[in-house]
């Protein structure tokens, strides 16, 4: 009998009556849980038990509040195997790649510990005569956060441990494809001694996600997703007069210099484009060489993409899983098709592949597309699977041209040895998180996730201050208090 995910209310896990979704394993196609779509009368419980338990625990001191993050650090380290297993049998990444994701989980719960510095406000002594000018961050009440499939250990946790730092309550709805990891996260929130309903889970599809959207109480909206879905997410909650943080798709561009060190960036790249099966907003997605480069870089990495060995995630060697769903894997191989029609050339082509023992699983292998046409559909679509597109420049300010054309800004990277080209894309390339020799531009938690353009939507990113800022409103105070008011005792 599989498992039974259920929804996290008022500190006590809870079944409903209602619809369940399977949950597939990719790289076997098998079942190995159900979970709860939460109907929309049962997230307004939720959401009205966090608004309750807000009312107290935003009367709770910082340093106090912060101390059950101490504790769930604590029992992050000490069941990450478990959590990492589990991301690979829901996720299909691999186990590597699974811890390497859990450690960066860990590191926004670190920050988050030093709310009590991160979170202070601003005075002023005497802005007018015998008059001070105080300002106080304070928290907003219930937020949510709308997280998605492809990282379900650390995108919950770019979110919770900030939002119950700086006093709020929380609840997650995350991805119904991967509800197993979630429901270990909220195990061990339980273990850590947080109040019940600070910090609150309900499963679902699309009527969870609307009733969260829609509801009163509900003061702000995390998302991570597609584009369409996060304009979807935005227009909703900032309709209803929410705050709202969406983070949208990519079609991340990487200029490969005739200075690079090329077997570091063939290494480097490979990496990027296909690991967790390019199922990530930081992957890169676009190879520009420039000049001399195209040669070399070329053939190092259609042989890196011809050579990765693709497979289940917890057996040794493996170091690229399945895509998520059958209905990925079909979308993929289709948009692959369009860019050979379109006038690419499949270098390597993973369609239509499959590993022995694991047949059902949702394989697409490594595919690398030599010269994509620029002006192209397949040069413009986020495909989110392990598909590495290659254009050709002339000049580092062609290439720059090619980076700045689309309409995503999450991410771009260039590899060189040269401080002055380096510095000249830095300034030009129209990206929220910049690459330089790099090639996942993943901020440190202590810094925020910048994407730009259609790759976000909203004013605060995720992490570090932006954090606080989004899930504090500042309060300010100007005082008098006369030397005629005083009193003598």
């Amino acid at each position: 009998m599989v498992s039974q995910i259920l929804d996290f209310i008022g500190g006590e896990w809870v079944s409903v009556d209602a619809a369940r979704q399977n949950v597939i394993n990719p790289a076997s196609a098998a079942v190995i849980a159900e979970v709860l779509l939460t109907p929309k009368e049962v997230v307004a419980r939720a959401v009205e038990t966090g608004h309750k338990a807000f009312l107290e625990w935003r009367r709770v001191p910082v340093g106090e509040r912060i101390q059950p993050l101490f504790k769930f650090k604590q029992l992050l380290e000490d069941n990450l195997d478990d959590l990492a297993r589990t991301i690979t049998n829901e996720c299909g990444k691999t186990y590597t790649e699974s811890i390497a994701e859990m450690k960066r989980s860990i590191e926004n719960v670190e920050v988050a510990c030093g709310m009590p510095t991160m979170m202070q406000g601003l005075n002023n002594e005497d802005i007018a005569s015998g008059i001070d000018e105080h300002m106080f961050r304070q928290p907003l009440g219930v937020v949510a956060a709308i997280t998605a499939f492809n990282f379900p250990g650390m995108i919950p946790l770019w979110f919770l441990p900030y939002a119950v730092a700086t006093g709020n309550s929380f609840l997650l709805k995350p991805s119904e494809r991967v509800p197993m990891t979630s429901a270990k996260l909220f195990n061990l929130l339980q273990q850590a001694g947080f109040p019940a309903g600070v910090v609150q889970l309900v499963n679902g599809g699309k009527e969870t996600v609307d009733a969260i959207l829609d509801h009163p109480l509900v003061r702000a909206v995390s998302f991570v997703g597609s584009t369409p879905v996060a304009k979807y997410i935005y227009t909703r909650a900032s309709a209803n007069g929410k705050r709202a943080q969406c983070q949208g798709g990519a079609k991340n561009p990487v200029v490969i210099m005739p200075d690079a060190d090329m077997d570091m960036t063939t290494r480097i790249m490979a990496d990027s484009a296909f690991g967790c099966a390019g199922q990530r907003c930081l992957a890169a997605s676009v190879a520009i060489t420039v000049g001399e480069a195209r040669g070399i870089f070329t053939e190092q990495i259609a042989d890196a993409a011809a050579s990765r060995v693709v497979g289940y995630g917890l057996d040794s060697g493996v170091q690229m899983g399945p895509v998520i769903s059958p209905e990925s894997k079909q979308r993929i191989q289709t948009l692959i098709g369009e860019g050979e029609q379109q006038g690419a050339t499949v270098l390597v082509d993973g369609r239509q592949k499959t590993v022995n023992g694991y047949e059902d699983g949702y394989w697409v292998h490594p595919t690398i597309l030599d010269a994509v046409d620029p002006a192209s559909d397949i040069a413009k679509t986020e495909i989110f699977g392990p598909v590495l597109s290659l254009m050709h420049a002339r000049s580092v300010e062609e290439a720059i041209a090619l980076v700045n054309s689309r309409s995503y800004g999450n991410m771009a990277c260039i590899f060189t040895s040269s401080g002055a080209v380096a510095r000249k894309f830095r300034n030009e390339a129209d990206a929220g998180n910049i690459g330089i020799n790099i090639g996942v531009a993943a901020p440190m938690a202590y810094y925020p996730f910048s994407g730009w353009n259609d790759s976000f939507f909203g004013d605060l990113h995720g992490q570090g201050h932006h954090a606080v800022e989004f899930f504090t409103q500042t309060k300010v105070v100007v005082e008098r208090w006369p030397k005629e008011w005083s009193r003598t005792f």
